[in-house]
């Protein structure tokens, strides 16, 4: 073969060979999953998103748990998850040191622990609602923004005495109560007897700023509303009342002795117990206790539901990293059966 021959072959060879190799390098790149040239985006609308993925199914697994001792607070309805959930993180995590904080000149709430945070009293919040456009604006104006992460499931329960008879309320029918539209019980199908409502005020935290933004529509309380400073007060009013009733965060109501949950629905007549039926009679407690009804919670058919968030400062500081590693540390299997545990419902 001559050497004018000899060429073209040459080059046709190589670039068959080129051509084969780049082949296989693009066939394993779209097997292995590797993208050139480009960045796989994550969706903001995923708690992952803003806390970071949780690392294994306990807590000792977890990465990025910062050293020091960290300053929280918030809301009174994380009180039982503090209870359990809390010496528990100490335990397999000691570097990072948690210390509760309540408000000098306030009452404890989501939203003074929200302000706490903007202020910089605390590392990172605990809330049972979600932040409010005027808390992220004043986050702003510090120079940083905020971050809320879902890490449990709560919701509402209304409470009476457990010697009222009546089957159930509406979501209406409860907010004509507290609007005062609806002033006695033998209007919803109860006694003749005149209806006293509780509430703790709004300043006095999450669970009350909920109450009145979906179920009052923004309506104020009427004046026949008497205000308490804590669930437990009100809970000793309500056994020595035939006529009291009172709403608060479910796992505080649903466990009690000395009241009654009552179911609600959207609907009259269909109603949906925040408890797991049957009922335990005040009689069999407190050897047995009501317990929280988790399905129609995570299925939304019980009619306020609501989530818990840990709110974290965003400003790559220390705090950031220890607002994030509590909340990746609820959102393990381990962090999600103990806030079952301390009465909630797992988020995941």
């Amino acid at each position: 073969m001559s050497q004018k021959n000899e060429i073209p072959i040459l080059v046709l060879s190589i670039l068959i060979t080129v051509g084969l190799v780049a082949g296989g390098f693009w066939w394993f790149s779209r097997k292995s999953g590797l993208e050139l040239n480009t960045v796989n985006p994550v969706s903001t609308n995923t708690p992952q998103a803003t806390s970071g993925k949780p690392s294994g199914g306990t807590f000792s697994l977890v990465k990025d748990v910062p050293t020091g001792l960290f300053n929280y607070g918030g809301s009174t309805s994380w009180a039982p998850i503090r209870l359990v959930v809390d010496p528990a993180i100490q335990a397999a995590r000691p570097e990072l040191r948690l210390r509760y904080v309540e408000p000098s000149n306030a009452s404890p709430g989501s939203g003074t622990g929200i302000q706490s945070l903007i202020d910089g009293q605390l590392a990172f919040a605990q809330s049972s609602r979600p932040v409010l456009d005027q808390e992220l604006s004043r986050a702003q104006q510090r120079g940083f923004s905020l971050k809320q992460i879902p890490v449990a499931i709560d919701g509402l329960a209304v409470a009476v005495n457990p010697n009222l008879n009546i089957p159930g309320l509406t979501v209406d029918q409860l907010k004509s109560i507290y609007t005062g539209k609806i002033n006695n019980w033998s209007q919803v199908g109860g006694p003749n007897i005149p209806i006293k409502p509780y509430s703790r005020r709004i300043a006095d935290g999450g669970t009350v700023e909920l109450f009145v933004q979906d179920i009052l529509g923004g309506q104020a309380f009427s004046p026949n509303v008497e205000f308490i400073s804590t669930t437990t007060q009100a809970l000793q009013k309500l056994a020595g009342s035939p006529a009291s009733i009172y709403y608060a965060s479910a796992p505080e109501v649903i466990p009690q002795c000395s009241i009654k949950a009552l179911p609600l629905g959207r609907t009259q007549g269909q109603y949906i117990a925040p408890y797991q039926e049957p009922s335990v009679l005040p009689s069999e407690c407190p050897g047995k206790r009501n317990k929280l009804n988790t399905d129609a919670f995570q299925s939304g058919k019980y009619p306020i539901t609501r989530n818990l968030f840990v709110v974290v400062k965003q400003n790559n500081q220390t705090e950031q990293q220890a607002g994030v590693a509590y909340a990746n540390l609820l959102l393990t299997e381990q962090g999600q059966e103990l806030i079952s545990q301390a009465g909630f419902v797992k988020i995941r």
